[in-house]
């Protein structure tokens, strides 16, 4: 780690230590009934300077669970490569995985040649599929920034309008039995499909022929930006809130996805967040993480569980940029989470890549159309993206909600 790094961890631990000395004095003032006005000012300020460090903790929760994914990613080529009949031999195999891990890490761009040689973008065949275009690469990157359930949730691409995934819907009992009981049959299993369409939403845009030749910059490169910024911002909502009404449907409104309550009408408390964690299976608690909002994050920083330890945990390390836990599990903000406030759900925690599936069928359409306002003098660009999102795995997920 630099010398730089080093000196911003430093930085954080060190404010949080602060925040924590804070919080014991407000404590222990609102336990006596003194005024803590002052206390709650110094507080707010040390708040300000934890804040200032997230956007670094953010990045390193992201890069994890985007390493954590392109290793699954990486094994299951692997597994397909080496399959008998694929047509492909075992130094071919070694070579294409290698090339696709230096490309997830160094992107096409900083290959060398061999690696280049080994992923052939125009031959499928050589692995063409397992380097998309640089311009979709950097359009997803967009995306992730503003709207981190990409990050965590399971994301496919897809040639069709929707995609079916089988489901299982139903399970039988084990029964047991004398030694020469009658058997009979274990009914209960059932399988269903899971349709997820892929939604249309889109942007149109006038802009002055004469503002397209006088700018002193890129006029339409802003425009393809400005696109890919706004559709981000759109998926994002729905991702979280949406009602699956011609629009992604989200994780708050899925009516199957449990919710465990706070144990406060207007506010969180550490037992209920140890409530959310122990709220579904341990298989999805492994991998589980929290989504919530930043203003919900600062209200998390106070909490101290039964034994008096905070539940929020400063774990960025010196030797390799681990990122703060809140009661040991990784956290991600998004904006489109709803406040903290009486029956409101501003928590989800779980395992989103079993829980939350996103398809993308048309990553962003630009149509620049000169002939429509031509009369008008302007020109008229029109773009559209298709994505689709849905809860899929109910039970590996829960939310929190505010309520006694």
């Amino acid at each position: 780690m630099s010398d730089e790094a080093v000196k911003v961890v430093s930085e954080f631990k060190g404010a949080f230590e602060e925040f924590k000395k804070v919080n014991d004095e407000r404590l222990d003032k609102l336990e006596k009934g003194e005024s803590v006005a002052e206390v709650e000012n110094k507080l707010g300020k040390i708040e300000e300077t934890l804040q200032s460090f997230e956007d670094i903790n953010q990045k390193l929760t992201l890069a994890e669970q985007e390493q954590k994914a392109n290793s699954e990613k990486l094994e299951s080529i692997e597994t397909v490569l080496k399959r008998p009949g694929s047509g492909f031999s075992a130094e071919q195999v070694d070579a294409t995985v290698k090339a696709f891990d230096a490309y997830c890490r160094k992107g096409i761009e900083n290959l060398d040649p061999d690696e280049k040689k080994a992923l052939t973008v125009s031959n499928d065949s050589t692995g063409g599929y397992l380097a998309p275009p640089e311009y979709v690469r950097e359009l997803i990157k967009d995306i992730t920034e503003i709207s981190p359930i990409r990050s965590i949730a399971r994301v496919r691409s897809t040639s069709a309008r929707s995609i079916q995934v089988p489901k299982r819907t139903g399970q039988f009992s084990a029964q047991w039995v004398a030694e020469s009981g009658t058997r009979s049959e274990t009914t209960g299993y059932t399988v269903g499909l899971e349709e997820i369409p892929a939604h249309e939403h889109y942007a149109l845009v006038d802009i002055s022929e004469q503002d397209l030749e006088d700018t002193v910059f890129n006029l339409e490169a802003e425009m393809q930006s400005e696109f890919a910024e706004q559709f981000a911002k759109a998926e994002g909502l729905a991702f979280v809130s949406g009602n699956a009404v011609g629009k992604p449907e989200g994780i708050l409104t899925n009516s199957s996805v449990g919710e465990v309550v706070s144990g406060n009408g207007t506010a969180l408390t550490a037992d209920g967040l140890l409530s959310l964690v122990h709220g579904i299976k341990s298989e999805y608690g492994r991998n589980g993480s929290f989504v919530f909002n930043r203003s919900t994050l600062a209200a998390i920083r106070k909490l101290k569980d039964t034994a008096g330890q905070y539940v929020f945990q400063a774990g960025m390390s010196l030797q390799a940029g681990v990122p703060n836990t809140i009661l040991g599990q990784p956290y991600v903000e998004a904006s489109d989470m709803p406040d903290i406030g009486a029956g409101a759900f501003p928590i989800v925690f779980g395992d989103f890549q079993r829980a939350y599936l996103i398809v993308d069928r048309v990553a962003l359409a630009v149509l620049r159309d000169p002939f429509t306002q031509a009369t008008s003098g302007n020109v008229r660009y029109i773009a559209r993206r298709r994505v689709g999102g849905q809860v899929v795995q109910a039970e590996a997920i829960v939310k929190q909600k505010v309520s006694a």
